[in-house]
């Protein structure tokens, strides 16, 4: 039997740990004792880079800004990082599985630091909802693609 002379694609979580972590309460404790009117505003943003060959660092960074009175409450940012080894891969796919397959990786272990780190703060527990990020990655490509017919 002949075998054929081609590389299986290859992924594996090198390790996952938070990078960064913020938070501030810049108007505690008056925001205890007024009345509790949250409005919750999300950023996302990921990114990655090549550590060596077959290795690569994906982040992605959370901000939640919750305001209530139209005063800012808290602010909590996380950066929840991961080594990834990927090999094997056609740029096109790998350049996905950094943008959106990583992310999803990163995204429950961000969402625990968030919640945790915001009842720390004195605060009611923040849930973030689920993110889709293979749309988040389209809708990103797509862009792309506007811009550079542009």
């Amino acid at each position: 039997m002949e075998q054929a002379n081609t590389t299986q694609p290859q992924f594996e979580i090198q390790r996952i740990f938070v990078k960064d972590i913020s938070f501030e309460s810049p108007n505690t404790p008056h925001t205890f004792v007024e009345e509790w009117k949250p409005e919750v505003s999300l950023n996302l943003e990921t990114k990655s880079n090549r550590i060596q060959d077959n290795l690569h660092e994906v982040i992605l960074s959370i901000t939640a800004t919750v305001n209530s009175n139209k005063k800012t409450a808290f602010l909590v940012e996380v950066h929840q990082a991961g080594v990834f080894m990927i090999a094997g891969f056609p740029n096109e796919q790998l350049h996905q599985m950094l943008g959106s397959f990583c992310p999803n990786i990163l995204f429950p272990y961000a969402r625990e630091v968030v919640s945790d780190v915001v009842v720390r703060g004195g605060f009611p527990q923040l849930i973030l909802a689920p993110v889709n990020f293979d749309a988040l990655y389209s809708q990103h490509m797509e862009q792309q693609g506007k811009e550079k017919a542009n």
